[in-house]
C-alpha cells in the first residue's frame, strides 16, 4: 500500500462494538528499544488499524464474526498469529526509527503535512466514545503514521544498498498451451469424500488424450486444433519450478525446444497435452525478473533488521500487550470509495 493511500485508511476506521476490556495506560510502554519507545495506546492503535482490514475485508474468508477464535494454519488461533506478526512489526519500527540518521532519512515538509491532515480526518469522521475505543488520540495517530512513513523510508534506503540484482537466466519464463483432460471420479459410496477413479475410466481418457496429441502434431495452431476437438487449450508461462498447470506437465515440457510437444502426460487427477509455444515469454520473464528482484531485496531487509534485533535490548511488556484483545472489541472500516463521505458499514452493540 502507497503511503498516501496507507493513511486514507487509517483516517476511515471505527470502532463498531465493545463487549469489554482490560484497562489499557495510553502511555504505558509495550515495546522499548534503546530510546525509543511504543505506548500502548500507540500499539493499540496500529493493532486496531489492522484488525479494522481483516474484519472488514477478509472476515468471510477467516471464519466470520468469530474469526479471531479460529484456528490458523500455524496452530494458533488467528488473533493469537497477527498479534504475534504486529508485535515483531512494532518491534522494527522503533529499531528503524533509532536508525534513520544511520541513513540520513527525514521527514519532510509534506510528508508532516500529509500526517497531520490525515489526522485531522480521523479526528472529524468519528465520534469521540469511538476513538477512546482504538485509542485514537490526535497524538497517538500521528505517531502511529509517522512511524508508518519512517518504515516506508527505511526500508527503501535499506533496500537501496542491497547491491542484489536478477539476471535473465534466473528469470526467465518460458510458455506453453496445453489441454487438460480430467478424470470423472465415480463411486457407490455414500461418503463425499470418496473421489476414487476406476482403472478403466483413466485408460479411457488416457486413450481420448492420446488421440488428440496425435492429431495436434500435424495441426498447424495447437489452440484452433483444441477447438475444433470441442476442447479448450489454455496458456501458461513456466520455469523449472512451477508447479502449474502440474507439476509432470512442467517437467516434461521444460525438456523441450519451442513448438514441441510432449504427448499424453499423466497426473493424479487428469491427462494433459501440452505444446512449448516459447523458450523466452518476455513480459512474464520481466514480471519475474521483478518478483526475484523483490524477494532478494526483502531478504537483505530482514537480515538488516535481524542484525539489529541481537544488538540492541529489546523490552516489551507482555502484560499491556495482552490487553489488546480482538474477541472484545469489533472494528471495522468506514467506505470513503464512492461519494467522498464516510458512510458507516459497521453493524455494532
Amino acid at each position: 500500500m502507497k503511503k498516501r493511500a496507507l493513511i486514507l485508511a487509517l483516517a476511515g476506521i471505527m470502532a463498531a462494538s465493545l463487549t469489554g476490556c482490560g484497562s489499557l495506560k495510553d502511555d504505558a510502554v509495550v515495546v522499548k528499544a534503546g530510546d525509543e519507545e511504543i505506548t500502548a495506546g500507540v500499539a493499540n492503535f496500529y493493532a486496531r488499524y489492522t484488525q479494522a482490514q481483516y474484519e472488514t475485508y477478509f472476515a468471510s474468508y477467516f471464519g466470520g464474526d468469530d474469526m479471531w477464535t479460529k484456528n490458523a494454519s500455524d496452530g494458533k488461533t488467528y488473533e493469537e498469529s497477527i498479534k504475534e506478526t504486529l508485535l515483531d512489526d512494532l518491534k522494527n519500527m522503533a529499531l528503524l526509527e533509532k536508525h534513520m540518521k544511520d541513513y540520513d532519512v527525514k521527514l519532510t515538509k509534506a510528508d508532516k503535512k500529509a500526517i497531520n491532515d490525515a489526522a485531522g480526518e480521523f479526528d472529524k469522521a468519528n465520534s469521540q466514545k469511538k476513538k477512546d475505543k482504538v485509542s485514537g488520540s490526535e497524538e497517538n495517530v500521528k505517531r502511529v503514521m509517522t512511524l508508518m512513513v519512517i518504515e516506508q523510508k527505511m526500508r527503501s534506503a535499506i533496500v537501496a544498498e542491497a547491491n542484489v540484482n536478477v539476471t535473465d537466466e534466473e528469470a526467465v519464463q518460458k510458455h506453453m498451451q496445453y489441454v487438460k483432460f480430467d478424470y470423472t471420479t465415480s463411486s457407490n459410496s455414500s461418503d463425499s469424500s470418496d473421489t476414487t477413479v476406476s482403472d478403466d475410466e483413466k485408460k479411457q481418457v488416457k486413450e481420448k488424450a492420446a488421440a488428440f496429441a496425435e492429431g495436434a502434431k500435424t495441426a498447424e495452431d495447437f489452440a484452433s486444433y483444441a477447438t475444433e476437438q470441442g476442447t479448450e487449450a489454455k496458456d501458461a508461462t513456466f520455469d523449472s519450478d512451477s508447479v502449474s498447470p502440474s507439476k509432470e506437465v512442467v517437467k516434461a515440457a521444460d525438456k523441450l525446444g519451442e513448438g514441441e510437444l510432449t504427448g499424453v502426460v499423466e497426473s493424479d487427477t487428469a491427462c494433459y497435452v501440452a505444446k512449448v509455444t516459447s523458450l523466452n515469454d518476455e513480459a512474464a520473464t520481466e514480471t519475474k525478473k521483478q518478483s526475484l528482484l523483490t524477494e532478494k531485496q526483502d531478504k537483505y531487509y530482514k537480515k538488516v533488521l535481524k542484525k539489529w534485533k541481537k544488538e540492541e535490548k529489546i523490552t516489551v511488556h507482555k502484560g499491556t500487550w495482552n490487553k489488546i484483545d480482538f474477541t472484545k472489541l469489533s472494528v471495522k472500516a468506514k467506505d470513503t470509495s464512492t461519494t467522498g463521505t464516510s458512510t458507516d458499514s459497521a453493524s455494532g452493540n
